[in-house]
């Protein structure tokens, strides 16, 4: 059974209400054919996001959950919260959460586990720093990163995203030729028909090329998606490769 092509934008910390609706506006009137689109958006705004994408072709996700149901966690965000307002997907150990707030293999797998639970699809990112891929540790450390997930929770039907952490925001991306070899190795230990999706700086100059490899599914991607124009071409690259 082909894989559907799915394209997510992360819009990170950005973003207002005004600023949002200009967005959101755009990528609806754009339109969203032969390939699936998701939005993964700052907490604050999931409602109104939601409301704008009722009855649209254009999912809702979180960027983050927490791993616990409720209780005393101040600041934290459950994943039956985020049911609740619409979203379909969340992205758990993105990069920046495990290298910022420290987030470890065995809390991403808990997070994985949580929204998994309540009928949220995860997009797992995995993903090695520029050190690990020069001391060719690449499939030593990506491999870490999703055996932790798999020894607590089915995949299922969840989303894999790889990001090498080289290349998010720094506006280098790995060759189709690269990311397909880590695309080809996770795909190894995973059910065939699981999508995985590449993130690090994909641009509407390279989409085409890094889609139309073999195991690269689509992209979750950062600063392209800000931008109307990008995100659509990107989306057109994506609905172009067809599916695997």
């Amino acid at each position: 059974m082909a894989r559907t092509r799915l394209v997510a934008g992360n819009w990170k910390m950005h973003g207002s209400r005004a600023s949002n609706r200009a967005l959101l506006g755009a990528i609806l009137k754009g339109g969203v054919r032969g390939a699936e689109c998701a939005v993964c958006v700052p907490f604050p705004y999931l409602a109104e996001a939601a409301e704008q994408l009722r009855g649209s072709a254009v999912a809702l996700g979180a960027q983050n959950v927490s791993e616990h149901a409720q209780g005393a966690y101040t600041g934290e965000v459950s994943a039956a919260m985020l049911k609740e307002l619409g979203c379909r997907y969340a992205i758990v150990g993105h990069s920046e959460r495990r290298q910022l707030y420290g987030e470890s293999d065995a809390q991403v797998a808990a997070k994985f586990a949580a929204a998994a639970a309540s009928g949220l699809t995860p997009i797992l990112c995995v993903g090695e720093t520029l050190a690990e891929r020069e001391a060719g540790r690449t499939e030593e450390v990506v491999g870490r990163q999703l055996d932790a997930v798999l020894k607590v929770a089915d995949f299922g039907n969840s989303v894999l995203a790889y990001e090498p952490v080289w290349a998010i925001g720094t506006g280098r991306n790995a060759t189709p030729q690269q990311a397909q070899e880590v695309h080809a190795f996770l795909r190894k230990r995973i059910a065939p028909a699981s999508r995985i999706l590449y993130g690090g700086s994909v641009k509407p100059q390279n989409a085409a090329a890094i889609f139309a490899m073999a195991d690269v599914d689509g992209g979750l991607i950062g600063g392209a998606s800000l931008v109307a124009e990008d995100f659509l071409a990107i989306l057109k690259a994506a609905s172009a490769a067809g599916g695997n």
